[in-house]
């Protein structure tokens, strides 16, 4: 396990922007790129590869990873469909929507589809309350969602996905060259 050249140039960048002995600080964001060069998920060789690369302790990485719900720790579908599920989208449908999707998809809210192309997750506010219910999709936010809408985003999926969609994709490493 190696992170490309491409990461480890802005792993170090990143680390430069902190004190000596707070590399600790790069965490997040050397995470993220983890996730994205590592097929979605942190495995617990990732993680320990991570703090290697931070010298930091791997529990310290463990907590981090395991806190956020951003960070994915089994496996995951190339579509993680991730429904809000606190007040104000719990109140306009949301619960509807996991439901439909449960039954949609043939799976429960952690796991993923037998096919690999969906895993359906629900999450902490998304801080889109305005426009509830939300689901994120990768980066993508999509508000005032309804079943036809879930329908239509399902059908977007299958139709175009052939990469992960993941919160941290490969065009971040390129972008910051």
């Amino acid at each position: 396990m190696k992170f490309s050249d491409d990461a480890l140039e802005l792993i170090s960048r990143i680390k430069k922007r902190y004190p000596e002995g707070k590399q600790k600080s790069a965490l997040l964001p050397v995470l993220h790129l983890a996730q994205a060069e590592f097929g979605g998920w942190l495995s617990s060789e990732t993680m320990d590869y991570v703090a290697t690369i931070l010298n930091i302790l791997p529990v310290e990485v463990y907590e981090v990873a395991s806190f956020y719900s951003m960070f994915n720790l089994t496996p995951v579908g190339k579509c993680v469909i991730e429904v809000c599920r606190t007040g104000p989208c719990w109140l306009l449908g949301a619960e509807d929507i996991v439901n439909y999707l449960e039954s949609k998809l043939g799976i429960k809210v952690g796991q993923t589809t037998a096919d690999g192309m969906f895993t359906l997750k629900t999450v902490e506010c998304l801080a889109a309350c305005g426009t509830a219910p939300v689901i994120q999709l990768g980066e993508t936010y999509l508000e005032n969602m309804n079943i036809e809408k879930v329908d239509k985003m399902l059908s977007d999926c299958r139709a175009n996905v052939k990469e992960p969609i993941s919160h941290w994709d490969k065009k971040h490493i390129k972008s910051v060259k």
